[in-house]
């Protein structure tokens, strides 16, 4: 090779290097691509160099966790200053890497459990926040200027050629993996199994350099679940709100729905209240969303026509198995997920979001980002965003559109559905609703450019509270936009804050609207409503096909 052919194939070449120095430090230990979970150790440090951008696979459900415990036994003095990529930090070992100072740069999406000691960490300097992203923001930059040297990922199982399956929780893998095989570097999976012959070929084995068997099955986490026994009374009448004000409204067929409590609720007063009102056939038929297994009351109603997951839940396989007109299985029954075409899906093709948050301002701002937190804020920014690249119609997108355009001079196009629907008080009786986010003060403490806001106001199309709905496409100015949100505040300081007659004008054009002016009687929310009152009325509804974990199992 002469120095003009190898100026440009220096990434080749440092590839080939990494691979012969886990060959040396190997030897016979080293089969095929096979490596002993008691190497593991040796491995990463022949293949990881200082300075590595090294992306470690950990989703809202699974983790690869063997793999980052390995990290954290790396030595600092031969592997350090490591760019660490994750989707999200849930486990301890994302964060000891930088204790550690094997790390010192993060771009992720998503903190969870992790959002109060990252917090810390970025105070104190020991680790640098590049960016916090959307998923399909990081997932982009993976293929653009954040292009992984190594790639630590989850599987099922993998045969002897580093073929892999992955399983119903394929989540972020195939994004990982093709960004990081077709860019000179290098993956290592571990798997719960090695086995002579997989049930389908996920991940091709020629993008994958080594497997490890892991001593334990990878972490999951039910994430999705929410037992219904802990819906309130105040979550269904807002579901009820929700269901006659904006979904029936909107005629909204496509959609996603966030994690909580609220939205459970909703999915629940489906096959009840929503069919009561003629609305099956009509309303919530294809969805972008996790196998949440409150949704199957109004899968089995016929409500629920056909559902594509981010991920898979605990407990859900036999019930997905059963049900291959609904969700994505392939022939050997087992579900197959995509969190990137999932978001995209969410993105581009779904009418309306519906979601919950921590904190929402004046303009309809809100953010899960607090004092002493960083929780990031996974696919919710790009769920509860307006695609601007949209040209497909419905007739919610083009009502929608209509609506926040009326009475403009500007060419008619539609508009997405983004739905806040949070109480007007919080755990330990904090106000929702607040005059200036926490992001701001986050913002100077950690050094970031901009404030982390989850969802921006000019993209939130309706906020919902127990007061009633704020419908903000209607409003003309600012003054009624911020009166609005102050009229669905309740009483917390903003809501106390409120102009009383313009907030009555408001509710005389429908912008505001209580529960009352919906024809909802207010005595009728109660827990008689939900089509399975707790866990075990899951289980029912599904045929006994749902199997809850243990930690949900009550009975």
């Amino acid at each position: 090779m002469n120095a003009v052919e190898g100026r440009w194939s220096t990434q080749q070449r440092n590839r080939g290097e990494r691979l012969a120095r886990a060959r040396s430090a190997l030897g016979a230990e080293l089969d095929g691509k096979v490596v002993q979970a008691t190497h593991i150790v040796e491995l990463l440090h022949a293949v990881l160099e200082p300075g590595d951008r090294v992306c470690l696979e950990g989703n809202n459900q699974k983790q690869a966790d063997f793999l980052g415990k390995a990290l954290t036994r790396l030595d600092p003095a031969q592997v350090n200053n490591l760019h660490m990529l994750l989707s999200v930090l849930s486990l301890p070992e994302h964060l000891d890497v930088f204790e550690k100072g094997i790390g010192s740069r993060l771009d992720f999406s998503f903190s969870g459990p992790q959002a109060g000691r990252l917090a810390k960490l970025a105070q104190s300097g020991k680790l640098n926040i590049g960016a916090i992203h959307t998923y399909l923001e990081l997932f982009s930059r993976y293929f653009v200027d954040l292009t992984p040297r190594v790639a630590l990922v989850a599987a099922e199982m993998a045969d002897r050629e580093g073929n892999l399956y992955t399983g119903p929780n394929t989540e972020d893998t195939p994004a990982i993996v093709e960004a990081t095989a077709f860019k000179s570097g290098i993956v290592i999976a571990q798997v719960n199994q090695i086995v002579d012959k997989l049930p389908r070929v996920d991940i091709p084995g020629g993008w994958v350099e080594y497997v490890v068997q892991s001593p334990a099955p990878y972490y999951i986490e039910p994430l999705f679940t929410r037992d219904p026994a802990l819906i309130s009374e105040i979550q269904v009448l807002m579901a009820m709100m929700a269901i006659k004000g904006i979904y029936a409204e909107y005629e909204v067929e496509r959609l996603n729905h966030g994690i909580g409590f609220d939205t459970a609720a909703i999915e629940l007063l489906l096959p009840t209240y929503a069919a009561d009102l003629g609305l099956k056939g009509k309303i919530a038929r294809h969805w972008a969303l996790n196998p949440h297994p409150a949704l199957i009351p109004a899968i089995e109603a016929g409500f629920v026509e056909s559902v594509h997951s981010f991920g898979s839940e605990l407990g859900m396989e036999n019930y997905i198995r059963a049900r291959p007109d609904v969700f994505f299985v392939g022939p050997d029954g087992s579900m197959r997920s995509n969190r990137a075409f999932s978001q995209a899906a969410g993105h581009y093709a779904c009418d309306m979001f519906i979601g919950s948050t921590l904190q929402i301002d004046l303009q309809g701002n809100s953010s899960t980002a607090t004092l002493g937190r960083i929780a990031g804020f996974g696919g919710a920014p790009n769920m509860g965003a307006d695609a601007r690249g949209r040209r497909h119609p419905s007739a919610a997108w083009l009502k929608a559109g209509r609506q926040a355009r009326e009475g403009r001079n500007t060419i008619p196009r539609g508009q997405k559905l983004v739905v806040q629907m949070v109480e007007t008080f919080r755990e330990h009786m904090a106000p929702a609703f607040v005059e200036k986010l926490d992001a701001w003060q986050l913002a100077e403490q950690a050094g970031m450019a901009i404030p982390p806001v989850m969802i921006y106001g000019d993209d939130v199309t309706h906020i919902l509270t127990e007061e009633g709905i704020a419908n903000l496409l209607l409003c003309r100015s600012e003054e009624e936009r911020e009166q609005a949100i102050r009229g669905v505040a309740g009483y917390t300081p903003v809501g106390m804050g409120r102009d009383k007659r313009m907030v009555e004008n408001l509710r005389d054009r429908g912008v505001i609207r209580r529960a009352e002016d919906l024809g909802i009687d207010k005595r009728l929310a109660t827990r008689d409503l939900l089509a399975a009152k707790n866990m075990k009325g899951l289980v029912r509804a599904s045929g006994g096909l749902y199997e809850p974990p243990k930690r949900f199992r009550n009975w």
